[in-house]
C-alpha cells in the first residue's frame, strides 16, 4: 500500500471516529446547525432599522379638505399610522407616555392660506429622546409634506430642471440587506471556533489522547481527521444561514453563489483552525469553551470593527472612524480575516461584484488556510 493511501485511510479513520462523537453528542449538532439559525432570526427581527407604522397623533385645528388631504398623504404609506386625532394636550401626553412618537399640528386657517396663495404652515412635534428615531421621523415627514406640496402646484409647463433618482441594490432601504451578511459572518466566526475548541481537550479529559499517541496515526492525520467533520458541519451551517437569510429575510444573492461558498470554505478553515489550536493548548473542556468564546468574539469584533455595531450590522462601514477601522481590521491578523470575509459576503450578496474584482479580498480570507497548508507540506515527514 502506498504512503498517500495509508495517509488517507488514517485520516478517514480519525474523521469517522470524530463523526461518531458528534452523533453521540446532540449539543454539537445544536451548536453547529440550530444556534446560528436561531441567532440569525433573533438578531434579524430584533435588530432592525426599518421604521414603519410609526404612531402619529394629528392635531387638526382646521378641519378642512386640505387638512384631510395632508393627513391622508402622510398616512397613505406604511411609514406612519394615525394613533389619535386630538388636541395638543392629549398629543403631548401620549408622546410622554410613549404611545406616540410624533404629533402633526395643522393650525386653523390652513386651507384659507393655501387658497390665498400663501404658504401654509404646519407644526411637527417629535419625541427627541432617541435622536436616530427622531431624525428618521423628521426626514420622512419632510419628504411626504414636500410631495404633497408639489402635488398642489399647478405647473403650466414642465420645469426646466428635473432630477430623477435611482437607488441601486437596495431601493427600499431595507436594513436586512446589510445586516444579514454581517450577521452571517459574525455567527460563523463564533460557531466555527466553538465547534473545534472541544475536540482535543475532550480527548485529554477522556484519557484517550495517550492511545492516539501510541497508535500509528501521525500528528497531521489527527489534525485533519478532527478538522474535516467540523468543516463539513461548517459548510452546512453556511448553507443554512444563507438559506434563512434568502427565504425569511428576502435577501437576494446577486453575485456568484459558488464564489460565496468557496470563500466561506477558506474562512471556515481559518476559524476551525483557531478553535483547534485553543483545544490543543487548553486540556480542559471548560477552559477551552471559555477561551473559544472569548477569542472568537474578540476576533469577530476586531475584524468587523468593534463587534456587532461596526460589522456592517448597525453602522455602515464608510461611517466608521478611520482610526477605529485601522485598529479593528489591520492590526489583528485573525480579525482581518473576518473583516475581508465580511467584504466578500456583503458585496457578493448585495451588489453582485464579478469574481475577478474580489481576488484581493479572497487572498486575505484564504491566507490562514494557505499558510496552514504550506506548513503541513513543509512538515511532511
Amino acid at each position: 500500500m502506498t504512503r498517500p493511501m495509508r495517509f488517507l485511510i488514517r485520516v478517514g479513520a480519525m474523521a469517522a471516529k470524530e463523526v461518531m462523537h458528534i452523533r453521540r453528542d446532540p449539543r454539537t449538532l445544536y451548536m453547529a446547525l440550530a444556534m446560528p439559525v436561531v441567532m440569525l432570526l433573533i438578531f434579524g427581527f430584533g435588530v432592525s432599522f426599518d421604521m414603519d407604522r410609526i404612531p402619529l397623533v394629528v392635531i387638526d385645528g382646521d378641519r378642512s379638505v386640505a387638512a384631510r388631504d395632508l393627513v391622508r398623504a402622510v398616512s397613505a404609506g406604511h411609514e406612519f399610522h394615525i394613533a389619535a386625532d386630538s388636541d395638543e394636550a392629549t398629543a403631548l401626553r401620549m408622546i410622554r407616555r410613549g404611545q406616540a412618537l410624533a404629533a402633526l399640528a395643522i393650525p386653523a386657517g390652513y386651507q384659507r392660506e393655501l387658497a390665498a396663495g400663501r404658504d401654509g404652515e404646519v407644526q411637527l412635534i417629535v419625541d427627541g429622546a432617541d435622536g436616530v428615531v427622531a431624525n428618521q421621523i423628521l426626514s420622512k415627514i419632510d419628504a411626504l409634506v414636500r410631495a404633497e406640496s408639489l402635488r398642489r402646484i399647478d405647473f403650466a409647463a414642465e420645469p426646466p430642471l428635473q432630477v430623477k433618482v435611482f437607488t441601486l441594490f437596495n431601493p427600499e432601504a431595507r436594513s436586512a440587506l446589510f445586516m444579514v451578511p454581517g450577521l452571517a459572518v459574525y455567527l460563523l466566526a463564533i460557531a466555527a471556533v466553538l465547534l473545534t475548541a472541544l475536540t482535543v481537550s475532550a480527548e485529554w479529559e477522556r484519557g484517550s489522547m495517550e492511545q492516539l499517541f501510541a497508535s500509528p496515526v501521525g500528528r497531521s492525520e489527527i489534525v485533519l481527521g478532527k478538522l474535516l467533520p467540523y468543516l463539513g458541519l461548517g459548510m452546512l451551517q453556511l448553507l443554512l444561514v444563507m438559506a434563512v437569510g434568502t427565504v425569511i429575510f428576502d435577501v437576494p444573492i446577486r453575485g456568484s453563489t459558488p464564489l460565496l461558498f468557496f470563500v466561506g470554505f477558506l474562512f471556515l478553515v481559518g476559524m476551525l483552525g483557531q478553535g483547534l489550536f485553543i483545544s490543543v493548548v487548553a486540556r480542559s473542556q471548560l477552559v477551552a469553551t471559555q477561551a473559544g468564546a472569548l477569542s472568537s468574539q474578540t476576533v469577530a469584533a476586531l475584524g468587523a470593527q468593534a463587534s456587532l455595531g461596526l460589522a456592517g450590522l448597525t453602522t455602515a462601514h464608510a461611517a466608521v472612524p478611520l482610526g477605529y477601522r485601522y485598529v479593528g481590521s489591520r492590526l489583528v491578523s485573525a480579525g482581518r480575516v473576518v473583516y475581508w470575509y465580511w467584504n466578500v459576503d456583503y458585496v457578493e450578496i448585495v451588489r453582485g461584484v464579478p469574481a475577478l474584482v474580489l481576488l484581493f479580498y479572497v487572498a486575505f480570507v484564504g491566507a490562514p488556510a494557505i499558510v496552514a497548508a504550506w506548513n503541513w507540506v513543509v512538515a511532511w515527514p
